[in-house]
């Protein structure tokens, strides 16, 4: 499963870092950061979910007001 995070799109609700640690506040850019994600465009952030995260990858992909979190399962297919 695969994350992929679209900074731009964030608007700083931080619902997601109430999700999943793997998000944080960053209080200087007023938006959340994906930690150790790698940046495959400008502003979008891709990370591997670890096994056993899967569940509060997809919390915090279903609380973000703004659509900024997409979910994909292991054969590349969107699932949030």
């Amino acid at each position: 499963m695969r994350i992929e995070y679209d900074r731009d799109t964030c608007v700083g609700m931080f619902q997601c870092v109430a999700e999943w640690d793997a998000f944080e506040k960053d209080m200087n850019a007023g938006k959340a950061t994906l930690v150790d994600a790698e940046e495959t465009d400008e502003d979008v952030f891709s990370l591997e979910v670890p096994d056993g995260e899967e569940l509060d990858a997809k919390f915090a992909a279903r609380t973000c007001p703004v659509d900024a979190i997409r979910l994909y399962d292991d054969d590349g297919e969107q699932v949030i």
